[in-house]
């Protein structure tokens, strides 16, 4: 666990939460948004405030007071300014992943029982469509692009506009509302297919203990601007994106898309992010790319050397044309969702440019560890958080074994389904499924899910995502999946193979190649030069080539059962031996 380095505001819930900061920070710049014109749009934390208070008003004035409500969309204020006003009064917000197909869609809004959906136009269709046809109990269509109500359809601006007027005509049934911090008041669905996936009950108490855990061991500020770019559904972004840059009165921007990353950053000085080790990967590959053009590489790795046991302030002086690509302002970011590739965080900091890993779930709301400026690791998550406990459970030889969490982030709760929750909190330990080990000095570190782990025929245990995170680095390897193939009738006959997923125009530069054949020989080359660093039981006996993208989740996790289910599908291609 790791001691409180900063002070940090004490809060009670998230309404608490909204009014302290506001009274702190209310003119300040809570959102700069980009309008077609090319001009900007700005609202303060205390406008922000107004609105989620109107917003509120008007919701329970519609009859939704005490019931469920939905909110799907793409990452914009309008989101975040219902999320809030839902969960600060009204009733139980329910975030939908905005990427799913309509019948999953149409299952999630079934199994929550939502009254109600705040959506952006996208999904005008098919939440019409729903409603019609009575899909679950839901009522009502809130659009956030709508200017005002139209065939049945209500605004939310237009709603904001109308909870202004209650209130001035004296409505403080939502701005007196009390709030019980710990009752369900946040419902979320896990990743996976809709039948199979669990729905999270998480209460106010849960998010505000986070929000002040990582407030004080994180240096940010109300002169920080977050960018905003992971689904806001996801409880990563929705925790430490979202709420909280408005807990500590700090601007939010929204990004363009991943290809627009590096230029939104310079665009509006971004100095925190927090993403997924693809997303830094990414970022990585830009800046190396950048210095090859220039033929600054030599000299830049000439630097790292002399300069590796500088401050971050020093490197981030010796390396400012590199931090001039990022905008010049970058002072946190934070890489959670996946593991992050050893090397990836070590490049980032020897250039001074301040990553660290954090690890948590949807079910610990989510921050269980968080690498800081006075504990860091390479290769480590960092420590608990100061309200959370962690250990080991069932160590092998290695020290590996279930990594078993207790906390006041923990849920309350798998709603509506008492088994799964036995299972998952046992005596007061949430278990996370990740096999991990915790060092002499209480760094954590993350070997794998539970569930993924290939046992071997002689016992010995093989991390997928430690052999990905090698095949990773190689130059023109975008992603990859490990998995065990039987290849005999022995079930326990297991071998090591890998879907690797290309990209061919950096192949083909990178190594001179045009043909698929030479491809294919170059990539088997690099793979057995990673045989040859590790024990014979752990080499990687077959491969197949692909350039079409691994079946991720929306934070870009590898959904590994799903991956599994196509190679099975197209066993003739696993053909490719090493």
């Amino acid at each position: 666990m790791s001691e409180r380095l900063y002070e940090y505001t004490k809060i009670t819930d998230l309404k608490d939460m909204l009014k302290k900061s506001g009274e702190k920070y209310g003119n300040k710049i809570a959102y700069q948004i980009r309008k077609e014109n090319k001009t900007y749009l700005t609202l303060t934390h205390k406008e922000v405030r107004e609105k989620i208070d109107a917003l509120g008003t008007a919701l329970i004035d519609m009859g939704l007071k005490g019931k469920r409500i939905a909110v799907i969309g793409e990452n914009r204020y309008e989101w975040e300014i219902a999320y809030l006003a839902i969960v600060c009064g009204v009733g139980i917000v329910v975030p939908l992943d905005k990427s799913l197909p309509e019948n999953e869609l149409k299952n999630l809004i079934e199994r929550s029982g939502v009254e109600a959906i705040v959506y952006s136009k996208k999904y005008q269709t098919i939440l019409e469509d729903a409603k019609t046809k009575g899909v679950g109990q839901l009522k009502h269509l809130i659009c956030m692009d709508l200017i005002q109500h139209k065939d049945g359809i209500y605004s939310e601006m237009e709603l904001i506009e109308a909870g202004k007027q209650l209130i001035k005509k004296g409505n403080k049934e939502y701005i007196q509302a009390k709030i019980n911090p710990m009752e369900m008041n946040i419902m979320l669905f896990t990743s996976g297919t809709t039948s199979a996936s669990k729905i999270v009950a998480l209460s106010h108490h849960n998010i505000c203990s986070n929000l002040m855990d990582i407030a004080s061991v994180l240096d940010v500020n109300s002169n920080d601007v977050f960018l905003s770019f992971l689904p806001l559904h996801h409880v990563f972004e929705c925790t430490v994106g979202f709420l909280f840059s408005l807990y500590k009165g700090a601007k939010t921007v929204f990004c363009d898309g991943i290809r627009h990353i590096p230029e939104n950053m310079k665009e509006y000085q971004v100095s925190v992010m927090a993403s997924v080790p693809a997303i830094y990967e990414g970022i990585f590959k830009i800046i190396r790319r950048q210095l090859e053009k220039q033929n600054k590489v030599e000299e830049i790795l000439q630097k790292e050397e002399q300069y590796k046991n500088s401050s971050m302030e020093k490197k981030k002086e010796v390396f400012k044309e590199i931090h001039d690509m990022l905008g010049g302002n970058v002072k946190l970011l934070i890489s959670g969702a996946a593991s992050l590739e050893a090397g990836i965080e070590e490049k980032f900091r020897l250039l001074g440019l301040n990553l660290v890993q954090g690890y948590g779930l949807t079910e610990t709301s989510p921050v269980v560890a968080i690498g800081t400026n006075k504990y860091n690791k390479i290769g480590s998550i960092g420590k608990c958080v100061p309200s959370v406990k962690a250990k080991i459970i069932n160590p092998d030889a290695d020290g590996i074994g279930e990594l078993v969490v207790q906390g006041p982030n923990v849920m309350l709760e798998y709603y509506g389904n008492k088994p799964e929750t036995k299972k998952a909190i046992v005596d007061g330990w949430f278990y996370t499924g990740d096999l991990a080990r915790i060092d002499e000095e209480g760094y954590i570190f993350i070997c794998g899910r539970k569930k993924s782990v290939i046992v071997l025929k002689n016992g010995k245990n093989i991390f997928p995502e430690e052999m990905e995170n090698l095949i990773n680095r190689i130059e023109g390897i975008e992603e990859s999946f490990v998995f065990g193939k039987q290849m005999s009738d022995d079930k326990n006959d297991i071998k090591i193979f890998a879907k690797l997923v290309y990209n061919k125009e950096i192949i083909e530069d990178a190594y001179k190649i045009k043909t698929e054949e030479e491809i294919e020989f170059a990539i088997k080359q690099k793979i057995k030069e990673i045989n040859r660093t590790m024990p014979h039981y752990k080499a990687i006996r077959g491969i197949i080539l692909t350039q079409e993208p691994l079946i991720k989740t929306t934070t870009n996790k590898i959904k590994r059962q799903n991956n599994l289910e196509q190679i099975q599908k197209e066993e003739e291609k696993c053909n490719c031996k090493i």
